[in-house]
């Protein structure tokens, strides 16, 4: 089935990824990720694209982020992607695309999904078996939603709603957050999380995935997917 249109919903959370042309590396060196660390933040403050989780893998990136206008995540991914692909292939004498396409995202359901797709963002690295434990890894916001670690990696970042409900203070938000690691991210939502941004689906309840067609007035799910069928008959 073909990808739908990619929509937004200013206020609404999307998971978005951007990978490298055939999975190619998109950082090769500390620089790299920093500078695309700079052209994040300057974009995002500028077209309104607050975030809440992010992870940086070498040739794939993953944010998840609320957009305050109809064009800010389209605008930020413009401008990040120009000034990034610039500078990698000035500093590394290369030529041609970095990036596989399009980016892709899908609108979340943050009452039912936002934590649990925080978990597996900050977990990419332990499911790459790159480190033991998402602590370890240093491009990614576990450090700055489960530790409170501030710095140049962190203070950016914008706590959603349904993050700030875990306590009534940080040092509470913190450990109620670690506390969500002990447990693994289900195979379903796994399926759930990579299906859904591939495919540009909403993620969320029936109730939600319903709103979000009224909203869009367009398809939100795969018409074989998460739409019980009427049964004919009585009872």
């Amino acid at each position: 089935m073909a990808r739908l249109p990619r929509y937004v919903i200013p206020g609404q959370p999307q998971h978005i990824i951007q990978r490298g042309n055939n999975r190619q590396a998109i950082f090769a060196a500390e620089a790299d990720y920093q500078f695309f660390r700079d052209a994040l933040v300057e974009a995002s403050l500028k077209h309104g694209l607050a975030i809440h989780a992010y992870v940086w893998m070498t040739n794939h990136i993953h944010l998840l982020a609320t957009p305050e206008f109809d064009e800010s995540i389209s605008k930020v991914f413009q401008s990040v992607g120009r000034k990034y692909v610039q500078y990698f292939n000035f500093t590394y004498k290369r030529s041609g695309t970095l990036w596989e396409g399009r980016y892709r995202a899908t609108v979340v359901d943050g009452e039912r999904y936002l934590l649990t797709l925080m978990r597996y963002i900050e977990l990419n690295p332990v499911r790459a078996v790159i480190v033991a434990h998402p602590r370890h890894y240093p491009w990614s916001s576990y450090a700055f939603n489960a530790q409170g670690e501030s710095g140049p990696n962190a203070d950016w970042l914008t706590p959603h709603k349904e993050y700030l409900r875990l306590g009534w203070s940080a040092a509470d938000r913190q450990g109620a957050y670690r506390q969500l690691f002990r447990a693994a991210v289900s195979n379903d939502d796994l399926k759930a999380f990579r299906e859904c941004t591939h495919k540009g689906w909403a993620l969320g309840s029936e109730g939600f995935k319903e709103q979000i067609e009224r909203l869009t007035q367009r398809r939100a799910v795969s018409k074989g997917v998460g739409r019980p069928r009427k049964e004919s008959g009585g009872a």
